[in-house]
């Protein structure tokens, strides 16, 4: 053959590669045996631009699911709010009942997602579906998704699972978290000056993820928290009930005031009041609804700046889950499969908030809707002001491995947040909450474990992760709180008794996971006062110290940054040993 033939053979032969390939690929035949398989943690490596080596990793698009129900597989029943941090688990169902071509179907499940905004209900659901498979194995097991804040108040369920039986088993894998979407808002006063919320009243749904949003802004600001939502106490920060988030929006909207019995110190002083709801502690839709409809308020913090407080947990009750072992290793993958597909490609995020949109039934909310909240945006309220709107993430395996503290050299984010709100609302609520589960009892980590070792070695699509400059300083300061963190007299070492606080600390900043963290170091006038100047900031650095060494991955190099006051900002004054107690003090401030 002449080079002219071999030329034009070869530009045909190209030509039918590049056109068959692309006709495979649209067809979806190259990637219909990978989706009927375990396509866990499947990826690419993609190399840099500049031909270096590889600087991202993405997973490859997957077949969509079809909408025709695939009609066999063990039965499931999922409960959810109409929250957007599910998007991974509709695109792996592909519909509000499993779908063929989906992970849910591949992996040999047949699942009906039901949406439950009311808590209570899914409490009292859990405890008849735990008699009902006492009576029948074969009754089709329950799965909740709630706040993972608001999992310890949720497990008051337990003295009637425990009378049933059986107890709360959390599934050791989650879909995905609110970033942004649960928020506290409020006047824009409160931004500058968070003492300006003292006197005022809080509309939400009481002892739940969204309260705890609003809860840990006032601890962080050192204000006083009324728990008593029938009393008014103008020295403090006060609670409105309602039924549910969207039931919190509209007690704003429409102003209806509330009479209350007004307390001063504790004490009932006989005078009643009338009070309105002030700000408002809820998620989308409902800071939606404030922003179209009233307007006036804006965010002052949010589980953007609280990052990890709202994992969305899975829980079912300890019957259902030990009998199935298979299906709840075949549930944890297809979520991880599908997470990684809404992580990756804009096609399965939209397909995941259409599905989102069937299953949450709000007509005049399409798909659309939920994915533009889903990503979070800015816009201008009724009045013009610009506020920041929704905002979730959905997860993947790797996210599940940082979450739970199966990473290297990880954290069990999960279990710090866990005991953060449940001594939380413990503490304020001690009738209704006397105790809550200990985590141990319900989180079993050994499918989570399995699945690790199963695909130890393969390329992982990576976990987000916060990246912090050292030298970037605080510019938006969301909290300052002074810490009572004992250190043994004129030395930069703690005292014993430091360890609670210490503790204490710890989880509260694995919360605000977003958040860089200044820590100010202040002394009494006792002694020289250059000395003082150095013990102060040997003490915050002592701090950052026993930070980054309990969690490299918590606290990654940057994050936390120290300064010293010395004796310079005296918050008592220095003339009683009750006010040189106060002015030994640690400040930590919590900022972007």
């Amino acid at each position: 053959m002449t080079t002219r033939g071999k030329l034009v053979l070869g530009v045909l032969l190209a030509a039918l590669l590049y056109f068959g390939i692309n006709k495979l690929v649209q067809s979806g035949v190259l990637f219909k045996k990978a989706a009927t398989e375990s396509v866990l943690l499947s990826s690419i490596e993609l190399p840099s631009s500049a031909g270096g080596s590889r600087t991202n990793v993405a997973v490859p698009l997957a077949p969509l699911p079809s909408e025709t129900p695939s009609g066999k597989g063990s039965p499931l029943v999922w409960e959810v709010m109409a929250w957007n941090s599910q998007m991974a688990g509709m695109l792996a169902n592909g519909g509000p009942r499993t779908t063929q071509g989906s992970s849910m179907a591949a992996g040999g499940l047949d699942m009906q997602i039901v949406r439950q905004d009311d808590v209570a209900k899914m409490q009292a659901d859990l405890v008849k579906n735990a008699l009902d498979l006492q009576s029948n194995p074969e009754t089709p097991g329950l799965l909740v998704s709630i706040m993972g804040d608001g999992l310890p108040a949720f497990s008051a369920v337990q003295p009637q699972l425990e009378k049933a039986g059986t107890g709360l088993q959390i599934i050791p894998y989650s879909v995905g978290k609110s970033f942004g979407e649960d928020k506290l808002m409020g006047p824009k006063e409160w931004l500058d000056n968070p003492k300006a919320a003292l006197g005022k009243t809080v509309a939400c749904y009481l002892r739940d993820g969204d309260q705890n949003i609003a809860l840990k802004w006032c601890a962080d600001n050192g204000l006083k928290v009324n728990p008593d939502e029938t009393t008014y106490d103008p020295e403090a920060v006060n609670f409105m009930a309602a039924s549910d988030f969207l039931v919190a929006a509209e007690k704003y909207i429409i102003g209806k005031p509330e009479q209350r019995v007004k307390v001063v110190k504790g004490k009932n002083t006989g005078v009643k009041v009338d009070v309105v709801a002030d700000a408002v502690a809820t998620w989308t839709p409902g800071d939606v609804n404030i922003a179209k409809q009233k307007g006036g308020l804006v965010n002052i913090v949010s589980t953007k700046d609280y990052s990890n407080q709202m994992p969305n947990i899975m829980v079912t009750t300890k019957r259902w889950y030990d009998a199935h072992p298979k299906e709840v290793e075949a549930l944890m993958t297809a979520l991880a499969v599908a997470g990684d597909q809404v992580k990756s490609h804009p096609e399965a995020l939209s397909r995941a908030a259409d599905i989102s949109s069937v299953v949450y039934g709000d007509k005049d909310k399409p798909g659309s809707y939920w994915l533009r909240y889903y990503k979070g945006v800015s816009e201008a309220d009724r009045n013009g002001e610009v506020v920041e709107l929704g905002g979730s993430k959905a997860f993947n395996f790797a996210d599940n491995l940082a979450l739970f503290g199966l990473n290297e050299g990880g954290t069990n984010i999960y279990a710090a947040v866990y005991k953060t709100f449940g001594d939380v609302q413990h503490q304020l609520y001690p009738k209704e909450l006397p105790s809550y589960v200990p985590l141990d009892q319900m989180l079993d980590l050994a499918p989570l474990r399995k699945l690790q070792d199963k695909y130890r070695g393969k390329t992982l699509a990576p976990a987000e992760q916060q990246q912090f400059a050292a030298d970037d300083e605080i510019r938006q300061s969301v909290s300052r709180r002074a810490w009572n963190i004992e250190f043994n007299t004129g030395q930069r070492t703690f005292t014993p008794a430091a360890e609670q606080q210490l503790d204490q600390l710890f989880n509260d900043l694995v919360v605000a996971g977003r958040l860089k963290v200044a820590v100010h170091g202040h002394t009494d006038n006792v002694g020289d006062a250059q000395r003082n100047q150095q013990l102060s900031q040997d003490r915050a650095e002592a701090v950052r110290q026993w930070l980054e060494q309990r969690s490299a991955s918590a606290f990654p190099a940057g994050r936390v940054q120290t300064y010293a006051h010395g004796a310079q900002e005296p918050v008592a004054p220095n003339t009683t040993p009750e006010g040189k107690a106060r002015n030994r003090r640690v400040e930590i401030v919590l900022g972007n």
